[in-house]
């Protein structure tokens, strides 16, 4: 019987190292495999920081534009309503915002469907076909309706650094139906930060009562009435916010949609709302409107559409930050504008609020859980 010699017989599959060319060829594939493996990954993550990237420009552009709109905003409002020009009504102003506001968000939402007409049919089968999901929006339509005119009564009123401040209460209202409807816990530096706010609000209430000639005499102006409309706009404020939180949170309709939904129904109630106090004429609707009152109602439709991308893009503290940067332009343009007296007392109150907006908004780091096995 002949036999096989095997080193001759595997000769063609051995290597000049003496390793078979099956083990090099398998080597060869895993180191492939690897190679492509680790290619994948790095463009994920190449990906997820380019994705991580244009969430941050979107952030922080959108914190530059709501800081910019709450600090233009009061100003805006308070010099529109104290020109010595044919004033306008701000029941026109808000009804006029609602119409701008609805358009922006049509046009989002069929941004959003990525066509024409399929946008249309769903805000048909959303807004029309769902009648009873509709009306449920009816409540804070008709609440942020008020509380805009409102604000402009305040406006009227106040000084816009006392304004801006005042309004700021809001944060408390807020927190109050938030423990009342939603259920919701607040911490004990929550609660700390509302009582902040509270004494802050109150010391610039009695700086602005004991300096009446801090700004530009005005005819017609009661501070105790332009507190009152702040107070009462930051309560509807309050309890209208966190009812449209608990409508968001029970459906999945965008919030663009929702918007939709909130300015058809805020039409009929601001024009309900415009009729009553222009003694049932449509005729006199833009009177005093001019280049000036068009942008203050461009102005105040953008500001709900950029807080909605500032909540979905941005935290607490950078919402704080913007605020109180806001407050302080406000401070500062109100000094050269309105000839507004900075006293230490309004100082000491405005620090005091923008310190509860950041320890409200505080959120402690969770403790790091590692042992010196894990490492």
């Amino acid at each position: 019987m002949k036999t096989i010699d095997n080193s001759t017989a595997n000769s063609d599959v051995i290597d000049e190292s003496g390793t078979p060319l099956q083990n090099i060829e398998l080597v060869n594939a895993n180191t492939q495999l690897s190679s492509d493996i680790m290619d994948n990954d790095s463009k994920k993550l190449q990906y997820l920081s380019k994705k991580q990237d244009k969430f941050g420009y979107i952030k922080y552009v959108s914190l530059v534009i709501l800081t910019l709109q709450n600090a233009t905003l009061g100003l805006s409002m308070r010099y529109a309503r104290t020109r010595k020009v044919e004033m306008f009504s701000s029941a026109a102003a808000v009804l006029m915002a609602e119409v701008f506001k609805l358009a922006i968000c049509i046009v989002l939402v069929i941004q959003e469907s990525r066509s024409i007409k399929k946008g249309f049919h769903s805000m048909y089968a959303t807004v029309i076909l769902n009648v009873r999901d509709t009306l449920r929006v009816c409540v804070p339509s008709f609440l942020y309706i008020i509380q805009n005119n409102l604000l402009y009564v305040s406006a009227s009123n106040l000084d816009a650094a006392t304004y801006q401040v005042t309004y700021q209460l809001k944060l408390l209202t807020t927190a109050f139906f938030a423990v009342i409807v939603l259920k919701r816990k607040l911490k004990k530096w929550q609660w700390c930060a509302l009582g902040l706010l509270a004494a802050g609000v109150a010391l610039v209430q009695l700086s602005s009562t004991e300096n009446k000639n801090s700004e530009k005499s005005t005819d017609g102006q009661s501070r105790i009435l332009g507190f009152g409309a702040a107070l009462a706009a930051c309560f509807i404020s309050g309890f209208a916010g966190i009812y449209f939180e608990k409508v968001l949170k029970e459906s999945d309709i965008s919030v663009w949609m929702r918007n939709v939904q909130l300015s058809l129904l805020s039409l009929p109630f601001g024009t309900v709302t415009y009729l009553i106090n222009n003694g049932g004429s449509m005729k006199t609707i833009l009177k005093g409107f001019d280049g000036f009152v068009w942008y203050l109602v461009l102005l105040q439709a953008a500001g709900g559409l950029i807080v909605a991308v500032v909540v979905k893009y941005a935290d607490n503290i950078l919402k704080g930050f913007a605020t109180s940067v806001a407050i302080i332009i406000s401070c500062g343009v109100s000094i050269y504008l309105f000839n507004f007296v900075l006293t230490i007392q309004f100082a000491a109150g405005t620090i005091l609020v923008i310190g509860s907006i950041f320890l409200y908004g505080y959120v402690p780091k969770k403790p790091d859980n590692r042992t010196s096995l894990n490492v």
